[in-house]
């Protein structure tokens, strides 16, 4: 699942991909497989590049920005050993964006290579390429992702302290403050894909993206949104849900760069990328 995850995106494409891992794995002869881990791994990159070349397709067709699917948890104990060491290993929503503009092939030799560490002869293999090519694409990737995560910090203490702020200054329509949290460059993007209530073109720069949260909050508040902290792919984020216009659920989550300005704002509320998230109103 980490290995399609990071590849596609979407959880439900990743299990269809590990489903076929593994009907390919019980249909072979598994004692000539030496080892295991890297064999379930290439094949299951090799399955995520046919998906990733005809996912090129339907993102052209996509209604409005595309964001990953989500995975969404309750906020753990701080000490709890166990719930960091899931959070440690999800990636984040902002790194997903920055491998989604990568090229298949590109996409399919940094995870395997950067991340499981697939020698690169494998990768090459999988990619009917030569080596020396396949360790381009990987450098490609690594350069894309380095310049993404110098966008992004993991840190949760520093995530917790602009969160509190960004929300305060949102809910006190404090457009002033809202502008000192932002990032000259922040963004901001919201996936409906054609059903759930989202602008279909992203929104840059502090003042606008300054005035179209205050707009949300103003409206989340009209229509009573239920509004809760949570993890999103182990960052901090939020999950709302009203009865209304405004969304039936969504999941918002901040990136923050280390200098605790908020970079991206990524708003999910295309319901059929929600199907797993645990309702707040019926806890």
């Amino acid at each position: 699942m980490g290995v399609a995850y990071r590849m596609l995106g979407s959880r439900a494409e990743a299990e269809d991909a590990v489903q076929e891992a593994y009907l390919r794995y019980a249909s072979v002869d598994q004692s000539k497989i030496d080892d295991l881990r890297a064999w379930l791994t290439t094949v299951t990159g090799r399955i995520c590049l046919d998906v990733l070349r005809s996912a090129r397709v339907r993102r052209e067709a996509y209604v409005g920005p595309w964001l990953p699917e989500p995975y969404v948890d309750r906020l753990p104990a701080p000490d709890d050993p166990a719930e960091r060491a899931i959070q440690t290993d999800r990636v984040s929503v902002a790194l997903l964006l920055v491998l989604e503009a990568l090229t298949p092939e590109q996409r399919v030799a940094f995870v395997l290579h950067d991340v499981f560490a697939i020698p690169f002869d494998e990768v090459a293999g999988l990619l009917d390429t030569t080596v020396e090519n396949a360790r381009q694409l990987a450098s490609r990737a690594r350069r894309a992702v380095q310049a993404g995560e110098r966008r992004h910090t993991t840190d949760l203490t520093l995530q917790r302290k602009v969160q509190d702020a960004f929300l305060a200054a949102a809910a006190g329509g404090d457009i002033d403050a809202l502008i000192k949290l932002l990032a000259p460059d922040v963004v901001a993007i919201g996936d409906g894909g054609g059903i759930g209530s989202a602008a279909r073109r992203p929104i840059t720069g502090r003042l606008q993206v300054a005035r179209f949260i205050l707009g949300l909050f103003r409206l989340a508040e009209k229509e009573g949104a239920v509004l809760e902290p949570v993890l999103v792919n182990g960052d901090l984020g939020l999950q709302f849900e009203a009865d209304s216009e405004l969304a039936e659920i969504g999941v918002s989550t901040l990136s923050i760069n280390e200098d605790g300005l908020i970079t991206g704002i990524y708003n999910q509320v295309n319901p059929e990328k929600l199907t797993r998230i645990e309702r707040l109103k019926r806890r």
